[in-house]
């Protein structure tokens, strides 16, 4: 497959035509609203048989499925144009629509509860509902956990002003910053997501000016930040303490359906691994002619062939390298670029990060992303694809059996990433090139196991803080640069003290704790990849069996099922660790 002529912009309208002002959306809201009241007014009726069972949790789906097709065409809105006032009105509106479902799933859950157990084993056995059963399951067990019915409702309600407004107010306020910077000579004003891209230039002068001009920006922002950010973490302590949860990581723990074992496993194996990590970053130290790294420095390119592609080149260098580890995968990719699912273009107004979102009804995807032609953004493209390809194979399951936790859906990405350098890393047709693409490898490595730290240990000690009261601009700072010291296990000459208000993950309200599921499903796709490259051509019937089973499973029976691996223990881990810095030694010795 040769792509070529690729269009930069997505395509939404095929879903509905007219972006905000769309009739056509505007009529699929109004619809859904009324299916949601619909619900919600029969929320006490509880089901008598097995058929009036799978009758309402049929409708409950249909729910959950066009729900997720209206917010998916609500987020794509606002992040092509943070400007779109009529795209926040729309995400404010959606937003109620999903409290209130929230409120008739906490209805579904008492409902659950209800059950007796000799009832619930026959209601779940050899009938309708039995694919279901995990997942019914685990949600009236979590519903045992909660609040009465009546208060988490109140909850769900109250959410949309409150807690959801504080990270509403966050993208607002960060939507509309501008950056001042030179260019050619003259002043120009640019996104902070244009200037994220160029912190990572070749000209140490440069990265050091950008990233005295990225912190003055923050330090602009940083008390409207500090209050969104303390008012997020306020209202989930007062929730969690009403619930009579004892650790702010049960919440994300439990999203993520992971044990706090495996989680403490995985950290103790990266700390007993800084020692290469700091290899790595000394080396790389002296290749860039630095007395110090600095936190701009950790991902500036190295070499000479760190040229720029375009858009159609990195196109085709992921598509082909995919091809080679699973065809369907180089497929639905190739679909991707070449049915407009992908919005790259590099340009002001647009929202920072990148990300992929599922539209269901229409079995697509859209990614979005920042595309300015280099190497890490063509690794992007390839970690958003490979998103992509995950709801792919799960696109003909329950919609309850298609939602499954950050951690898991970072496994494919991450793998999808993998792919992409490895392969790229043995095609290189030069010294410098190889060196470029080993640098590279090793560069995403410390990202995720250093830089997703620093916000793990950020976060925790900033909720150990806020138990206190109100966390100042200052101590948040110091909490920052305390824990990137850490991380970074003292090794950088400057910090990044404003990274809590520049970081969106810090302010995202569906997920507490948006960092140690990347770290998860960068190591945990590692032994993915390592089946991969034993399996040959079967692999893919295998690696579709794991990812369509990420929704009604724990990681840990996950890992059981299809890697034959225990992730309570530091050996998974570590093996996992030893994979993606295997290529350390080889670096070292081309570059000593």
């Amino acid at each position: 497959m040769s792509l070529s002529n690729l269009s930069r912009t997505w395509d939404l309208d095929t879903f509905f035509p007219g972006g905000s002002a769309s009739p056509e959306f505007a009529a699929y809201v109004d619809s859904l609203s009324a299916d949601v009241d619909a619900l919600s007014g029969e929320a006490g009726e509880t089901p008598r048989s097995p058929a009036e069972w799978a009758a309402k949790l049929a409708r409950v789906q249909g729910v959950v499925k066009r729900l997720r097709h209206a917010s998916a065409f609500v987020s794509c809105l606002n992040a092509q144009n943070v400007h779109d006032r009529p795209a926040r009105i729309l995400g404010g509106r959606t937003s109620r629509i999903n409290a209130a479902f929230a409120s008739v799933l906490t209805r579904l859950d008492e409902q659950l509860l209800k059950v007796a157990d000799a009832e619930w084993t026959s209601l779940l056995s050899g009938g309708e509902l039995t694919d279901l059963a995990y997942v019914l399951g685990e949600r009236r067990q979590r519903a045992r956990d909660m609040l009465p019915p009546e208060q988490e409702t109140l909850v769900n309600d109250l959410s949309v002003d409150g807690y959801h407004a504080w990270s509403n107010l966050y993208d607002l306020t960060t939507g509309r910053m501008t950056i001042e910077v030179e260019e050619d000579g003259r002043p120009v004003s640019i996104s902070p997501g244009q200037l994220a891209n160029r912190l990572s230039d070749a000209d140490p002068a440069v990265r050091n000016h950008l990233m005295t001009k990225w912190e003055d920006a923050w330090a602009g922002e940083a008390e409207s930040c500090a209050l969104a950010l303390n008012h997020l973490a306020g209202f989930r302590r007062a929730l969690y303490a009403k619930r009579g949860w004892d650790s702010v990581l049960r919440e994300p723990l439990e999203i993520n359906r992971m044990k706090a074992e495996t989680l403490q496993s995985m950290w103790d194996a990266i700390d007993a691994s800084k020692d290469r990590l700091a290899a790595y970053l000394e080396r790389k130290r002296r290749m860039l002619g630095l007395e110090q790294l600095g936190w701009q420095d950790v991902d500036a390119p190295v070499g000479e062939t760190s040229a720029k592609l375009t858009y159609d080149e990195a196109a085709n260098f992921v598509v082909t390298h995919f091809q080679k580890v699973s065809p369907r995968m180089a497929q639905l990719a190739g679909k991707a670029f070449q049915d407009r699912w992908i919005e790259s273009e590099d340009r002001p107004g647009k929202r920072m990060g990148g990300f992929c979102t599922s539209f269901p009804d229409k079995r697509q995807s859209r990614i979005f992303v920042t595309f300015s032609g280099t190497l890490g953004n063509t690794a992007t493209v390839a970690h958003e694809l490979g998103h992509a390809y995950h709801q792919h194979v799960m696109n003909d399951l329950a919609p309850f059996n298609q939602q499954y936790a950050m951690n898991v859906a970072e496994t494919a990405s991450t793998f999808a990433e993998m792919v992409v350098a490895d392969a790229a890393l043995h095609s290189a047709r030069t010294a410098e090139e190889k060196l470029v693409l080993l640098e590279d490898k090793l560069r995403r490595a410390a990202t995720l196991l250093m830089n997703i730290q620093c916000r793990f240990l950020f976060e925790t000690r900033f909720y150990e803080e806020r138990a206190k009261g109100i966390v100042s601009v200052e101590r948040l700072n110091s909490l920052m640069e305390g824990a990137q010291k850490d991380a970074f296990a003292g090794l950088l000459g400057r910090y990044h003290p404003h990274f809590w208000a520049s970081k969106l993950h810090f302010y995202t309200t569906r997920v507490p704790f948006y960092n140690f599921p990347y770290t998860f499903g960068f190591l945990f796709s590692a032994g993915v990849y390592a089946k991969a490259m034993a399996g040959g051509p079967a692999f893919e019937d295998r690696y579709s069996a794991l990812l369509r089973d990420t929704g009604r499973m724990r990681v840990e029976d996950l890992a059981g099922r299809h890697l034959d691996a225990d992730l309570t223990t530091a050996g998974f881990w570590q093996g996992a660790i030893d994979l993606v810095l295997g290529d350390l030694d080889e670096f070292l010795r081309v570059t000593s």
